[in-house]
């Protein structure tokens, strides 16, 4: 049985500023439809994903911000970054984990480390490994993102 994740529904608290954060980043808008005055979605895809974000009203009762650690994978992190400071999108520098190749912990709207042997370090990876190398946003309602560099895939990915 195949499972594909498709959608994620986002809590934000201001729809039209959430549209044009997400428009200047970058991602395709799909769709803006309004129902009634209970009811409007806003659908999103990023660039080269099969998998897609909508916010809205009547949506979520998740409170707007709370999404944190989600991943865009980039295959150039360099020109990633390059990339959304040229649309004016506040990123982080490109780090990389003290603890190897897998970056742990996401709180408050940005990504921590918590654990033992955890430490973010400026740079990207050492060996410039896939999957080592990361970068972080926030939407205007605090949601985090985190781009994460992979130039060669695990097996069975």
């Amino acid at each position: 049985m195949d499972l594909k994740l498709e959608m994620i529904v986002l809590p934000v608290s201001d729809i039209d500023r959430a549209r044009a954060f997400y428009e200047k980043v970058g991602f395709r808008l799909d769709v803006d439809y309004t129902a009634s005055d209970d009811f409007r979605v806003v659908h999103f895809t990023p660039p080269g994903s099969e998998c897609s974000i909508i916010f809205g009203k009547g949506m979520t009762d998740i409170p707007a911000g709370a999404f944190q650690g989600l991943y865009l994978i980039v295959s150039d992190i360099d020109e990633a970054h390059a990339e959304l400071t040229g649309r004016g999108i506040a990123v982080s520098e490109i780090f990389h984990d003290e603890g190897g190749l897998l970056h742990h912990g996401h709180a408050g709207g940005r990504c921590v480390h918590d654990g033992k042997g955890q430490r973010r370090i400026a740079g990207l990876h050492p060996e410039r490994a896939s999957y080592g190398s990361y970068l972080t946003f926030s939407d205007p309602d605090g949601n985090g993102w985190v781009l994460q560099e992979v130039s060669k895939r695990l097996p069975g990915r």
